[in-house]
């Protein structure tokens, strides 16, 4: 089957990889020159010095990879993710299937990436949506490394295809049709990280860190349940599975940005120093909104929001939640 990636950093031209390992035809569009050139000529992965199938196909054009296949993975950010797809859909001439694999919220509608589809993309192009998320890390899949994903559809059909598509013996995906869920789980992860990552430069410890990590997952689960997710879904892959993978690795892009952050550099040069997209700072913004809108308690969200816009000084995010009334669990 041909698949066109629409992203190749870190996490696009690994998919690539798996997606070519189970004999398919790959194209992956990046702006890069460099990405493209190192993909093409010398078929190595663009931000690891790690060999890939030479199978595999770079392009500058959108137009080509929009035309190469039905099959449209989406791995930009999501700060660029709709003028992508306003571009990506004045292209289109048939019916295609989008599989979202990034992960955040576009802060200034609190719009998930579903939901930009539908502001974007002209319905009688949409063919199905899918998104496919859960705990991974690209350095460890572009190894081959076991990990598991779950492809999420409202259109059952599509989830199973998408689970078939990337499904082999070092990468297992289940299926789900709670989109929401799925999508939010992914998303609110990373704020979490972010301060974990706080925590951790800040030196307050394991103990501190790990409590971070637990009540953030309550706050996770206040938002999925807001955006008309299941709690079930919170609890899985894609929230709980990828809370622990992104809050408490070094591998983690969002984690080594609060790091940085916790060891007092600014949060602009915090994620200007980091060679991958950071989302979880935008992420921090955007359930911030999602707070406020749905009447939320969202401590750690409330308080990380206030230190990243600059409101707040360290010392005072750490007092602000410290000094907070005691409560019941």
């Amino acid at each position: 089957m041909k698949v066109s990636v629409i992203g190749g950093g870190a996490w696009g031209t690994t998919l690539a990889q798996t997606l070519a390992d189970n004999q398919n035809e790959v194209l992956i569009r990046d702006v890069n020159k460099d990405f493209v050139n190192k993909i093409n000529k010398y078929h190595v992965h663009p931000s690891f010095d790690v060999s890939i199938p030479s199978s595999i196909k770079a392009t500058l054009s959108l137009e080509e990879a929009i035309s190469f296949a039905k099959i449209i993975v989406l791995c930009v950010p999501t700060k660029v993710m709709r003028n992508v797809l306003i571009e990506i859909n004045n292209l289109l001439k048939d019916k295609k299937v989008f599989i979202n694999v990034s992960k955040g919220i576009e802060p200034e509608t609190t719009y998930l990436v579903s939901d930009i589809i539908k502001d974007t993309v002209d319905n009688k192009y949409l063919e199905a949506y899918v998104v496919l998320s859960g705990p991974s890390h690209a350095e460890e899949l572009i190894k081959r490394k076991f990990t598991s994903l779950v492809s999420a559809s409202t259109n059952l059909d599509w989830a199973k295809a998408i689970q078939n598509l990337f499904s082999n013996d070092y990468l297992r995906v289940y299926t789900s049709q709670d989109v929401r869920g799925v999508e939010t789980g992914g998303a609110i992860k990373n704020a979490i990280a972010v301060v974990s990552g706080i925590v951790e430069g800040l030196g307050l410890g394991e103990n501190a860190r790990a409590a971070l990590i637990c009540r953030g997952m309550r706050e996770i689960i206040k938002i999925v349940e807001a955006l008309g997710g299941n709690i079930e879904t919170a609890y899985g892959l894609s929230g709980l599975g990828d809370l622990i993978v992104t809050a408490s690795s070094y591998n983690s892009r969002n984690f080594k940005a609060g790091l940085k952050i916790g060891q007092g550099q600014s949060v602009e040069d915090a994620i200007n120093t980091s060679t991958q997209t950071v989302e979880g700072v935008r992420t921090i913004i955007a359930a911030h909104e999602i707070g406020v809108k749905y009447n939320l308690e969202l401590p750690i969200i409330s308080t990380s929001y206030l230190l990243v816009t600059g409101k707040i000084s360290l010392e005072e995010s750490q007092n602000l939640l410290l000094t907070r009334k005691l409560k019941q669990e």
